[in-house]
């Protein structure tokens, strides 16, 4: 017997986080959506991801637009290392050009997780912007089973005392809470305002098959999620160099070293955890003078 919602969801009309992030239904037309989750499982080249050690808890991989001088988008992360990028898939590629016609901007890269069961999930974060393009919107897809998305305001925001309390945090300040289902088919825009002032995870779901309803079971209870961004900092071939918006080098002709590991990894890391943690980020102070960091631990000998 499926259980009656123990909280309001926010769905396509509502305002969300800082009213510059919505969530549609129905976005893929039919022949695409009944096709592109079996389509993605057997063109996707999966991996297992590690940060600080440990497996995370879901498959992942990443696809992008390869420049024709071999130079490709990279989007850096707390992770000890990222799966190689290779070209959009079929698949991807046309789910990718449905993206850039809401957006009616370009997307240039996507990064592709699978969610095996209610068991996987991914702890709340902001997304780190030191490679996204300054004022576009990060954009998720997802296909499959429906899972929820919550968004909380972060600990230092001013909070509506009115505001629900969280329930996974019921003893301390109450922060604000949006939950937003995704179900099959649906796609989620956040806008950079929203990132900057909330955090944002998909939890870990354990309820018995008899609390869920069909869209949750829907496809075995999988789930791939699709998060396309346009990034605006670019390796050469190889891994070898970088250059863009992230790094010291800002055009291509100016690419440096990428830099494994060491102080200047510990210094990213840092900017990382401020811009998870604090609402009035100062991406200036700490990203506009670039880092050349690719991987947060040294490259094995």
């Amino acid at each position: 017997m499926v259980t009656k919602p123990r909280y309001d969801y926010l769905i396509p009309g509502d305002s969300i986080g800082e009213g510059d992030t919505s969530v549609l239904y129905d976005f893929l037309p039919p022949d695409l959506a009944e096709t592109a989750f079996e389509n993605l499982r057997k063109e996707v080249k999966w991996n297992t991801m590690t940060h600080r050690g440990g497996e995370v808890p879901r498959l992942v991989a990443v696809e992008g637009r390869i420049l024709e001088d071999g130079s490709y988008p990279i989007y850096r992360h707390p992770a000890d290392e990222s799966p190689p990028l290779l070209p959009f898939s079929p698949t991807i590629e046309r789910i990718r050009q449905h993206v850039e016609d809401l957006l009616h901007e370009p997307v240039n890269h996507v990064l592709i997780q699978h969610y095996r069961s209610g068991a996987d999930y991914i702890s709340e974060h902001s997304d780190k912007t030191v490679d996204v393009v300054r004022g576009s919107k990060i954009v998720n897809v997802s296909l499959g089973a429906k899972r929820v998305m919550t968004l909380r305001t972060k600990k230092d925001a001013l909070v509506d005392s009115s505001a629900e309390p969280d329930a996974a945090n019921s003893s301390g300040p109450k922060r604000v809470v949006h939950r937003v289902p995704l179900p099959h088919n649906s796609v989620f825009v956040m806008g950079l305002q929203t990132n900057a002032r909330w955090l944002h995870s998909i939890r870990t779901d354990k309820r018995p098959i008899s609390e869920k309803d069909a869209a949750e079971l829907f496809m075995n209870s999988e789930r791939i999620s699709l998060t396309f961004r346009t990034i605006g900092t670019f390796l050469t071939r190889g891994e070898t160099y970088i250059y863009g918006q992230g790094a010291t080098g800002k055009v291509r002709e100016e690419a440096k070293p990428v830099v494994y590991g060491g102080p200047k990894a510990e210094e990213l890391l840092a900017a990382f955890g401020a811009e998870n943690h604090g609402s009035d980020f100062d991406w200036d102070a700490h990203y506009g003078g670039g880092h050349d960091v690719l991987h947060f631990r040294p490259m094995q000998g």
